[in-house]
């Protein structure tokens, strides 16, 4: 007998990260040097390891409650409250998997077959087909005129556009990836109202909220804390990507449910993990800040490398990429560009093309890389623009 569906149909359709599959490749060509990851290349703080080897010598390696143990979520509760003018109680948070799992969780507690997720792009790709495998649709909206910003105006008439499909969520993620742009407080005050207006959801990725630059960031959720679903955690705060140690918050009705989407995808976090995330957020609020101000000097300097190569780079406030445009010469074939000076430059970036509407014509450079790296990389990107 043969099977007539024999595979989840909106799984067949998506696709393998081309982000990752492309830092595969290049991974063969010698002497690559790759800028494509969001990868801080810092270590993990040593009192976090320390935390994470005196749990496993504490035989900490039994299941733990489901959203996490409960002086993790207090504790995550306390550090983001008082970062960002928050109010959650520990009841409010889960532990997730990285924000990776935070972001399945959330979709997958409020989407219904064919409701819609509003995703301004450029953007990481990850939120469309999370949404594609729990049988939402994605609307992208095209912030590319409007300097890589969701507009209130853009948001209203998105909104107006698609009247007779059921809106559920839109998803904001600042300061952003692949741009580096930001909201300031009265952007993100001025979205907020239109957004309360249409009673949708908001999946905030704030997981680079403590990498932002020139301005402090503002969460969303100060705004609207019924209406947010905070997705954050401390791969990149505190160099933990490995660690997979993230938190999803909302309002208690949304938790009450996202506990159930969470349990049956994961069961439980890692339990040393969490209590190095315990370590992290009691005695780490400030691991990140030696590693923000390596990151300014990298900005600074390879944003000026790449500009002297006639690239425009969108405004850097935040997390550790920049956007640019590709100078003329070379057009507007995202792909081509990457591949071209992969072979011939030995530089690896990752092609605008991947972040969806806005993106093409661009590249996005992670300089999360040691400074010794990224003058290498701008030499060879400085010879390669000359000579072809």
């Amino acid at each position: 007998m043969v099977l007539k569906h024999k595979f989840n149909q909106e799984v067949k359709q998506v696709a393998i990260s081309d982000i990752r599959q492309f830092d595969i490749d290049v991974s063969n060509i010698p002497d690559i040097i790759k800028l494509t990851l969001g990868e801080p290349d810092f270590n993990t703080p040593e009192h976090i390891k320390q935390a994470a080897v005196d749990a496993i010598n504490d035989d900490q390696s039994h299941y733990t409650p489901n959203p996490g143990i409960p002086a993790l979520r207090q504790a995550a509760a306390d550090y983001y409250n008082s970062k960002y003018h928050l109010n959650y109680e520990p009841e409010q948070v889960i532990t997730t998997i990285g924000a990776t799992e935070g972001i399945a969780a959330a979709l997958q507690t409020i989407l219904n077959p064919d409701d819609v997720v509003l995703v301004p792009t450029p953007v990481f790709p990850i939120y469309i087909p999370i949404t594609q495998i729990n049988h939402g649709k994605c609307i992208t909206i095209d912030t590319n005129a409007d300097g890589f910003l969701l507009t209130p105006e853009r948001l209203k008439e998105t909104i107006k556009n698609n009247q007779e499909r059921n809106i559920k969520a839109l998803v904001l993620v600042y300061p952003s990836n692949p741009t580096g742009v930001n909201y300031s407080r009265e952007q993100l005050r001025e979205l907020a109202e239109v957004i309360k207006e249409s009673g949708m959801w908001v999946l905030c990725d704030e997981i680079y909220a403590e990498l932002t630059y020139g301005k402090t960031h503002t969460s969303l959720a100060e705004f609207l804390p019924d209406q947010v679903l905070l997705v954050t955690g401390l791969s990149k705060s505190h160099a933990m990507t490995g660690w997979r140690a993230g938190f999803l918050m909302g309002p208690n009705d949304f938790i009450e449910q996202a506990i159930k989407a969470h349990q049956y995808l994961v069961t439980a976090p890692t339990n040393n993990v969490q209590f190095a995330a315990l370590e992290a957020l009691t005695n780490g609020q400030e691991d990140s800040k030696q590693m923000k101000n390596e990151y300014i000097k990298r900005r600074d300097f390879f944003c000026q490398e790449l500009e002297q190569c006639g690239f425009e780079v969108a405004s850097p406030d935040g997390a550790f990429y920049l956007f640019a445009k590709i100078p003329t010469k070379f057009g507007t074939d995202s792909w081509k560009f990457v591949r071209d000076l992969a072979q011939k430059a030995q530089v690896a970036l990752i092609p605008g093309a991947s972040f969806g509407p806005g993106g093409e014509g661009y590249v996005r450079v992670s300089y999360a890389a040691s400074m010794d790296k990224l003058k290498a990389a701008a030499s060879r990107i400085k010879d390669y623009v000359k000579n072809n």
